[in-house]
């Protein structure tokens, strides 16, 4: 009996915006984030997303484009997407064509993830008003995949760009382009998403206000997907959320001692959003990450009753995706994806069922087999003693042919 659970995810990824404290080299934090997608690679995870983002220290990837270029040519069966290109801070054409290009680059390995950006500080450099990010966002959006699509030339004209008779010179290839929206808590990212018949990445689902609109999200992609005459695949939603596993809870708790305070202060104090627990001390703050679903410091059973429990409350999604710290270790972080790789992600995909099958169907036939077995044996050592006397009955008898002397 399969003991995946119903509406649960599939696929498994990581979200990398990533999240590395001040204070440290930033190029060898580029390169342990590169490490980490090749160690992702080999555990046989089947998905990354690659965060943009221009101020505030701590997310230093401005360029996901650039990113994933680099980790296309170091890993070989991940799926590498920009989680997620703010679309308010790009001109439409130009992302579209440097997408293609990695599409062809990466034999058609790559995703686009859009949004509208996450960093007020970003868009204020850029002189763009919050209130207008999300507006930005569809318009772009609604460019893009007309450009995507390539049916016909796009002429459009907003307060912020100009397509003339614009084209793709490529298409994408394999001839298509997955694109994702994402979501926090607004119904921005559902209602873009079942109207351009996109997917859906739920950056906030772990979050109280996140997790409880869940089901909310799902209604109103659904409802606007059929609005539209798209239809709208539980497949293609995605959902983020943060653990650290260890072979005990005590363990866990000891590993997140090296960093989960830096990560929880830059939510605190600086990013403008409320993503991290109101807690101070380490073991409270280890409580309170577990204690609001927000996020898992344990073991691997209960990271698959957090996923379960996201299951359960979204109705059922695709693909799961760890987002990524520096709550441990470079030593312990890899270690808490390998026992996620082990031990849960097989149970959700059902990979391992076959050899439990296996194994009981052996052992609950174990004594006719032994038997089987045993009989076998004994009916060769039953024919080598028969073959020993036969053969000792007709060899002829000592001396005979012998000459004797007078």
């Amino acid at each position: 009996m399969s003991t995946s659970t119903p509406g649960g995810p599939r696929r498994f990824g990581v979200f990398l915006a990533p999240f590395h404290p001040c204070g440290q080299n930033p190029t060898l934090a580029l390169e342990r984030d590169l490490d980490l997608l090749v160690h992702l690679d080999r555990l046989g995870f089947d998905e990354a997303w690659i965060g943009e983002h221009h101020s505030a220290g701590h997310e230093i990837i401005a360029s996901p484009e650039v990113f994933i270029a680099v980790a296309a040519e170091r890993t070989r069966h991940l799926r590498l997407g920009t989680g997620v290109s703010s679309l308010p801070y790009h001109q439409p054409l130009m992302l579209a064509d440097r997408m293609v290009l990695l599409s062809h680059l990466t034999r058609g390995r790559v995703m686009l993830g859009v949004g509208p950006g996450a960093l007020p500080s970003d868009a204020y450099m850029m002189g763009i008003e919050v209130a207008r990010q999300r507006d930005m966002m569809e318009e772009a959006l609604e460019a893009i995949l007309a450009l995507l699509r390539g049916t016909e030339p796009v002429t459009r004209k907003t307060d912020w760009f100009e397509l003339r008779d614009a084209r793709l010179q490529l298409r994408p290839y394999g001839g298509d382009l997955e694109v994702a929206v994402a979501a926090m808590v607004s119904p921005s990212g559902p209602r873009a998403a079942g109207r351009h018949g996109c997917g859906l990445l739920s950056l906030g689902a772990t979050q109280t206000a996140g997790f409880d609109a869940l089901g909310y999200h799902w209604g109103v992609m659904r409802e606007r997907a059929a609005k539209y005459g798209n239809t709208a695949e539980r497949r293609d939603w995605r959902l983020v959320g943060p653990m650290h596993l260890a072979e005990t809870r005590e363990q866990a708790a000891r590993d997140v001692a090296f960093g989960l305070a830096d990560w929880v202060a830059y939510f605190q104090k600086v990013a403008a959003l409320p993503i991290a627990p109101d807690a101070d001390d380490p073991a409270a703050l280890v409580e309170a990450v577990n204690a609001t679903g927000m996020g898992v410091i344990g073991t691997p059973d209960d990271a698959i009753a957090q996923i379960r429990r996201l299951a359960e409350q979204s109705g059922g999604f695709g693909t799961y995706l760890l987002m990524a710290h520096d709550w441990a270790d470079t030593e312990r972080t890899r270690h808490s994806y390998e026992l996620f790789a082990r031990y849960v992600a097989p149970l959700f995909q059902g990979s391992a069922d076959p050899l439990a099958a296996s194994r009981d169907w052996a052992a609950a036939n174990r004594e006719t087999f032994i038997g089987a077995t045993t009989q076998a044996i004994m009916s060769k050592v039953q024919e080598q003693e028969e073959e020993r006397r036969r053969d000792a009955r007709t060899a002829p008898g000592e001396g005979a042919g012998q000459a004797t002397d007078a």
